[in-house]
């Protein structure tokens, strides 16, 4: 009888065959927690995804319940436009989920290419997003981490939605809302970001309407480098439309932007939409992909001065895999944390001299009144930053020192401001 795992181990993973079951061939991508490789079956010589964490990872408290959570929404949902969980194995050192692989990539990747998608192209996707997204919420799980990266393409270039590890299912409910504040900032209802209980439905529905325009422009429809800025025209619903929008999909993308959740367009009622319901030419179970980019490169070369070409810092980050940022500012995200306060600037500010000052941290005026706190080569700068009336968003950040700034000494500092938070955005409950 073979051992029940066979190493042939090299640097990046590839090569390796898993409990003799699969062979990971090549390297696809990175996320957050995790490493995703193509994979083969030794069973049956098929295709598969596998995403590969590190034991050792699962000590980050955010990792261990984004990995339930992803595994749990998984097992629950069997549709065709949800890329699918095939098994859960493990070793002594690392965890591997078997998925589906999706072989036309993300869909992020199709619009960076692009630039910008037909309607009627981007319509295919959007009536197959909101379908899946209809079918999750019949079953008691919202999403709450949509965006273009998480939705993947198979060989027929039919959606995938994928990365439930942000997505609430009905435990999650108190008094029936959800209250933990998550997703990536660009693609997030504002309710969320405000801390109060709130629908995950109607979230999801917002999420949707930014991917719409997303789709429709090649970029996003509130694009600000300053966050509190952002969040205000969010909170004002100023939303510029170039004139290549017509006015059906600029109706709908007004109403599933809409800041008041109550008054937010239901996916329900988006489905029962004219412009939802039409037909496409293409016939959906085979899109001719290559003719379509080809019809849209021309496009997009013709429109060039009016397609946004270029993307900012906030862009990347809004746009990047993973909680909030991409793997790539997995350090950034160690080393600093916010939360929302319904407290004023000044009680905010009192209170970080107070917590300092308990704590053992000198303090350092800085300029625009942040607050400096420093013990050692260790710096904490502490922002206030209105993000609309009565609600402000603080932002801790370690900028010298940081490799030695353990998560105890995070704890210490939240747990000092922790009457005065609405809510944290770098925990996921």
């Amino acid at each position: 009888m073979p051992p029940p795992t066979t190493i042939n181990r090299t640097t990046s993973d590839s090569g390796t065959i898993i409990l003799n079951k699969y062979q990971l061939t090549r390297f696809l991508g990175r996320g957050s927690f995790a490493k995703v490789y193509h994979g083969r079956s030794l069973i049956n010589n098929s295709s598969v995804a596998v995403k590969v964490i590190d034991k050792p990872a699962t000590a980050d408290p955010t990792m261990e319940p984004r990995l339930v959570r992803e595994v749990a929404a998984m097992r629950r949902l069997n549709h065709p436009n949800i890329l699918k969980l095939h098994e859960v194995m493990a070793t002594k050192t690392k965890i591997y989920l078997v998925m589906e692989l999706a072989p036309g990539g993300e869909l992020f990747t199709q619009l960076k290419r692009r630039g910008r998608m037909k309607e009627a192209t981007a319509r295919f996707y959007f009536q197959q997003l909101v379908t899946t997204l209809h079918f999750c919420h019949q079953n008691g799980v919202a999403h709450r981490d949509l965006k273009p990266q998480n939705l993947l393409l198979d060989e027929d270039g039919n959606l995938k939605v994928s990365d439930f590890g942000l997505s609430a299912l009905p435990e999650s409910k108190k008094d029936g809302l959800l209250h933990t504040a998550c997703g990536t900032p660009a693609f997030t209802a504002p309710e969320i970001v405000r801390g109060k209980g709130y629908d995950g439905a109607k979230a999801d529905a917002w999420s949707c309407g930014v991917i719409l325009f997303n789709l429709l422009t090649g970029y996003l429809p509130f694009d600000d480098g300053n966050l509190p800025n952002m969040y205000r025209k969010i909170h004002n619903r100023e939303i510029l439309f170039p004139d290549w929008i017509s006015k059906q999909p600029r109706v709908i993308i007004h109403k599933l932007l809409d800041p008041n959740p109550k008054t937010r367009m239901s996916i329900e009622t988006l489905m029962g939409v004219s412009w939802f319901k039409k037909s496409l030419k293409h016939d959906p179970t085979r899109l001719d992909l290559t003719q379509i980019a080809k019809e849209e490169d021309l496009m997009n070369s013709n429109n060039s001065m009016k397609c946004k070409t270029t993307m900012n810092a906030f862009d990347i980050i809004s746009l990047s895999s993973g909680l909030n940022l991409s793997g790539i500012f997995e350090e950034n995200v160690k080393k600093e944390r916010r939360f929302t306060s319904t407290a004023t600037t000044e009680e905010i500010n009192k209170r970080v001299v107070e917590v300092g000052e308990r704590l053992g941290y000198g303090l350092k005026k800085m300029k625009d009144d942040v607050i400096g706190l420093v013990k050692g080569r260790v710096i904490v700068v502490v922002m206030v930053m209105e993000v609309v009336p009565e609600l402000l968003l603080v932002e801790m950040r370690v900028v010298d020192g940081g490799d030695g700034f353990s998560e105890v000494e995070w704890d210490e500092l939240k747990l000092g401001f922790q009457d005065l938070v609405v809510s944290w955005h770098n925990d996921v409950q």
